[in-house]
């Protein structure tokens, strides 16, 4: 069964969603995450993606109060990214309740100290996050397409251990224009060891159901939740 895993973003310690990785175009949806969190858990959901991208910017952590909250106060297992830039960052995520983290940005930039991270805490929980845009690794902050091909950059982490990746369409994240269920369905036939995780673009309960056909391990749903063209009671036939 496709794992549904709602998104929460933050900045300023509320929740917001960004359109495209921008910054600049910002929607703040609530004030108080850990309601949010509890709105899911409620609804059955089991996991949940928390990106601090205060931390991002900072290239520290930033909103780890944020996730120790909800940590505390819900069952939800969490993967936590943003700002994890070393190996005292990820230990902080990790005690303040992270059950994954996500290796962003500096999987592209280091993936020497990121193998290490696999070695040191199991492939069950670090994941890779391979943003995108194209066939090719998107980097700064998702301004760029890099040279880096998509399934170059999965191929070398697969044979270095790792398990789970977010992968991420950068170019339809936040546009709720439907995700790039052509590059999916690739990386299914091509990396049948990646625990491929889809993220960008979900919109619709057909979105869902056509990425649970393909058979990636998890989609995350953001803007879709949060400006109802899916509603959490809708997700209930995903969720075991």
């Amino acid at each position: 069964m496709m794992e549904i895993i709602p998104a929460i973003d933050l900045i300023g310690g509320r929740c917001v969603r960004l359109t495209e990785g921008d910054f600049a175009r910002q929607t703040t949806y609530d004030s108080n995450p850990l309601e949010v969190a509890k709105r899911f858990e409620a609804h059955g959901i089991k996991r949940l993606h928390l990106v601090d991208l205060d931390g991002a910017r900072a290239r520290k952590p930033v909103n780890l109060a944020v996730l120790e909250n909800i940590a505390a106060n819900t069952s939800l297992q969490i993967d936590f990214g943003g700002g994890l830039q070393s190996e005292e960052a990820v230990r902080q995520a990790f005690d303040a309740g992270a059950a994954q983290i996500t290796a962003g940005s500096i999987a592209v930039r280091e993936p020497e100290l990121v193998k290490s991270w696999l070695l040191t805490y199991g492939p069950d929980r670090i994941i890779i996050g391979a943003d995108f845009k194209g066939t090719n690794i998107a980097i700064a902050a998702w301004t760029e397409e890099s040279k880096y091909p998509l399934q170059d950059f999965i191929s070398g982490y697969v044979q270095t251990g790792a398990k789970l990746f977010i992968c991420t369409d950068v170019s339809k994240d936040g546009m709720l224009q439907g995700p790039s269920l052509n590059t999916y369905r690739h990386l299914q036939i091509t990396q049948p060891k990646a625990g491929v995780i889809a993220s960008g673009g979900v919109t619709t309960l057909g979105d869902l159901e056509a990425l649970q056909e393909i058979g990636v391990k998890g989609a995350i749903i953001g803007k879709a939740i949060y400006e109802g063209t899916i509603s959490l009671k809708d997700l209930a036939r995903f969720i075991c």
